[in-house]
């Protein structure tokens, strides 16, 4: 099969030869306005009767930039393998891939999922409620516990961000996240306040020895783990995690602190962190992850939101301006920067360089 590259290529004779079953007829409308890749909803009328195929499915393409394309298609092979080779053997929850097919060099690709709806998407702007935040980091420890400390991972070809341990990727990264943090700051000007100014400059100069901070202490990670990525029922009872191009291998906890720094107000953050990390820790303890006690995975939880920072900065810097994206990225940057001044990240690690 062809991997279709626009909406127009999303067609019955396509749909029906993947899924092996007559299709008559198909229609397709957008889902969201993703920047890195393209969502679309395809109702499906089946040429013998619906069966038991679904009625509607969710399809992930490519950008419609060609140059988005190219920069993210590192992204697109990370999100492919973790279809096809990871979900089976962890527990965090996400859509049911019926077929995926990505080219050689990751520009062009295709996942055919489940339709997730009712549910619908975090708002990142305006925060979660605490019931959101719960879901979020008891299914977070579905991808951690069954992937910790499990050095078959190191294997996979798509890992996006320096594995634990690598110095010199660590050290290139670290160089990255300078430039980006500048270029972050020059784009946004005189909206980012001096003292989150300087606690971004401060924090992303640290970040190759952040890196290399207990690195025997790692498992697979989710990248960009925030709630624009989460969808939840209309009951808030479950949540499902899209968007895997940025999965790699970390400290587990970075997740866990970018997630809250960035997605809850700082308020309710400061209020409900102690909490949450309880939560987490739990249910990581359930799935078996052995001799973690709850006063090392606060410390994780300190040390890993510089995470916040260093993603939004890498994600804004060098990604078009938006109105929207502007307006979160000053809510994220705002958020992340506050967290990283109250948790005393900075000095966490540095004392990591004593």
């Amino acid at each position: 099969m062809t991997i279709p590259c626009k909406p127009e290529d999303l067609t019955a004779d396509w749909l029906g030869g993947v899924l092996g079953t007559p299709v008559a007829s198909v229609e397709v409308t957008a889902i969201g306005t993703g920047q890195t890749g393209a969502t679309y909803r395809v109702a499906a009328t089946y040429a013998g009767g619906p069966g038991d195929a679904p009625a509607t499915f969710a399809v992930k393409l490519p950008a419609q930039d060609d140059a988005v394309r190219e920069r993210v298609a590192l992204g697109y092979l990370s999100e492919v393998e973790f279809y096809s080779t990871v979900t089976t053997q962890v527990a965090i929850p996400v859509p049911g891939c019926f077929y995926s097919e990505i080219s050689s060099d990751g520009a062009d690709f295709v996942l055919l999922m489940a339709d997730m709806a009712p549910a619908v998407q975090g708002d990142q702007i305006a925060g979660c409620t605490t019931a959101e935040a719960s879901l979020a980091v008891e299914a977070l420890a579905g991808l951690h516990g069954p992937s910790w400390g499990d050095r078959r991972w190191f294997d996979l070809p798509s890992i996006v961000m320096p594995k634990p341990g690598d110095a010199e990727a660590a050290k290139g990264l670290g160089d990255v996240a300078v430039m980006a943090a500048d270029i972050t700051l020059d784009k946004l000007g005189g909206k980012v306040s001096d003292e989150d100014r300087v606690t971004l400059t401060t924090s992303m100069a640290l970040v190759s020895p952040w890196l290399m901070a207990e690195p025997e202490r790692f498992s697979l990670m989710h990248g960009d783990y925030r709630l624009d990525n989460l969808l939840f029922d209309p009951e808030r009872t479950r949540v499902t995690v899209v968007d895997w191009q940025t999965i790699g291998l970390g400290l587990p906890a970075r997740d866990l602190a970018y997630f809250t720094a960035t997605s809850l107000r700082p308020d309710d953050r400061a209020g409900l962190e102690r909490d949450l990390v309880q939560r987490y820790h739990r249910a990581l303890v359930g799935y078996g992850v052995p001799d973690y006690d709850l006063q090392t995975c606060w410390q994780d939880y300190r040390l890993g939101v510089l995470q916040a920072p260093l993603l939004t900065t890498l994600g804004y810097a060098f990604a078009a301006s938006t109105e929207r994206g502007d307006e979160m990225i000053l809510t994220m940057l705002h958020r992340g920067c506050r967290a990283i001044r109250e948790l005393d990240a900075i000095e966490l690690v540095r004392s990591y360089q004593a």
